[in-house]
């Protein structure tokens, strides 16, 4: 059993400091960044010690079908115990509001996470869907983050790249592991993208990229990602996206993660250009509230905004898109 026990105060406020670029909170360069997803770096959620999640004998749950929507699927198969029990665990307690807008255990269905699976996790940030997965694969399984390299932070902040965020951001290798392990888990392995070392290529079962790639794209390091996702899978392992989505008929300098959305039929090209298998896609964390089409893009949609038009709208309308790397 795997397992960390270390705590540092000095650790929690750097990763605090590097989480702001590393989830929707990110401000295009030359704004001002707006507030941080509080909810998921204060109280019990974050210093809760250690616990592993609980783990069964029971059979995983299947994937919902190319084209169907997990949340179309039978009670029951949406998530299976192991899963259940994480979601459902004190650690989570601050996070849990969002649950009804992120969909977790319908998600991590849909892509078929399973606690044995090796996981690379795009750009954990302030951990929310960290404290799901480390403990969710620390049985049995194995945690990975991969994070921006600094060229691309230093394109996302530009002038607001300060000297106390560039160390945060380059101390992550040290100061996440340490705050991971109030979450469930060990961190197993991290990395960078363009920087996915021999030892990981082709050992990676899934990789998740869940409102993390519209900070690659608008920086011109949309094809890093998707290559770095190819490197790190086995033949058969599955690349799961949910992003921020733009509409269909949005305008190229509107839809080119500058405002936080994409394109689906633009981040599906992307894919299958590298030679990924498009396997469906889910409305299961889609919001039709959504217009996607404030100029402030998702930073005007909760959590980032707090505002009463915020609150009406909920989070961004996001798609759902699971991507297999042929045998």
């Amino acid at each position: 059993m795997k397992s960390i026990w270390m705590t540092s105060i000095a650790a929690v406020a750097l990763l605090s400091a590097c989480a702001e670029p590393a989830d929707d909170t990110a401000a295009p360069a030359g704004e001002s960044a707006p507030a941080s997803e509080t909810e998921t770096m204060d109280g019990a959620a974050a210093d809760a010690p250690a616990e592993d999640g609980a783990q069964t004998g029971e059979a995983p749950a299947e994937p919902a079908p190319a084209g169907m929507d997990a949340g179309e699927m039978a009670d029951g198969q949406t998530a299976n115990a192991a899963l259940d029990a994480v979601l459902a665990d004190a650690r989570r307690d601050g996070d849990r509001a969002r649950d009804d807008w992120r969909n977790p255990a319908q998600t991590l269905a849909f892509f078929d996470v399973q606690p044995g699976h090796t996981v690379v996790e795009a750009l954990p940030g302030s951990g929310w869907y960290t404290r799901i997965l480390l403990p969710y694969t620390e049985q049995s399984g194995r945690y990975i983050a991969i994070n921006y390299p600094m060229t691309v932070l230093e394109a996302i902040f530009g002038d607001r790249m300060t000297d106390e965020r560039r160390a945060a951001a380059q101390g992550l290798e040290e100061t996440f592991p340490v705050q991971a392990a109030a979450w469930g888990g060990a961190v197993d392995g991290m990395t960078r993208f363009g920087e996915v070392s021999d030892d990981l290529a082709g050992a990676v079962d899934r990789v998740l990229y869940i409102r993390a790639l519209h900070n690659m794209a608008r920086t011109g390091n949309m094809e890093m990602a998707v290559n770095d996702a190819w490197t790190l899978l086995a033949p058969g392992g599955i690349a799961g996206v949910v992003q921020h989505r733009a509409p269909a008929d949005e305008a190229d300098d509107r839809a080119n993660g500058s405002r936080g959305y994409l394109r689906e039929a633009d981040v599906i090209a992307a894919f299958e250009a590298r030679g990924f298998v498009f396997e469906g896609a889910s409305e299961i964390n889609a919001n039709p509230n959504d217009p996607a089409d404030a100029d402030g893009g998702v930073w005007t949609r909760l959590p980032s905004s707090q505002t009463d038009e915020a609150r009406a709208i909920g989070e961004t309308d996001r798609m759902t898109l699971r991507f297999r790397k042929p045998e």
